[in-house]
């Protein structure tokens, strides 16, 4: 009698199953590829008042490469079905903490990017917004010094924030 209902279990656990189907994607784009196929970004280039050179190449490369590797758009020089561009606006230093001497303690980065998205597809996701990120260090420290280790780690933040305002639509 044990067998049966255990045999029965199995087989009704295994319709649901089959029936049932679940989508998901550990990377969080939620894309419809029937209809989105292409991404095309136009080079984000650095108005800044105060620029950081090695900053535009970087911010490029990374916002291309979290498409190319978290999606399965194909990129294309113009025109794709998905269109991202803008600048980089902000590049600026400001004193957070100072001590009893009235000397800063700590120093915040800030990088501002504004982003044009267009949705070829869905045009009520088509946006321009501007997205910001900060870092701060010990005011002790000299930009210099840090400055490639931060603006690595606010780049991949931002990007992280464009690509989930854009694809990933939690």
């Amino acid at each position: 009698m044990r067998i049966p209902v255990i045999l029965l279990s199995v087989l009704l656990s295994l319709v649901c199953f089959t029936s049932c189907s679940i989508s998901y994607q550990l990377n969080g784009a939620s894309i419809d590829y029937s209809t989105t196929h292409t991404i095309s970004f136009d080079y984000i280039q650095n108005k800044a008042s105060l620029v950081y050179a090695p900053l535009t190449i970087l911010f490029n490369d990374e916002l291309q490469k979290k498409y190319v590797n978290q999606t399965r758009l194909s990129q294309v020089d113009r025109d794709g079905d998905l269109q991202i561009s803008g600048a980089i606006t902000g590049y600026s230093l400001s004193n957070q903490a100072v001590n009893t001497e009235a000397y800063a303690t700590v120093t915040r980065l800030t990088i501002k990017v504004k982003i044009k998205f267009v949705n070829k597809n869905n045009k009520s996701e088509n946006f321009e917004k501007e997205f910001s990120q900060y870092a701060e260090f010990d005011a002790t420290q000299m930009l210099t010094d840090v400055q490639d280790d931060l603006c690595a780690e606010l780049t991949e933040k931002l990007v992280d924030d464009i690509f989930n305002a854009t694809v990933a639509n939690w």
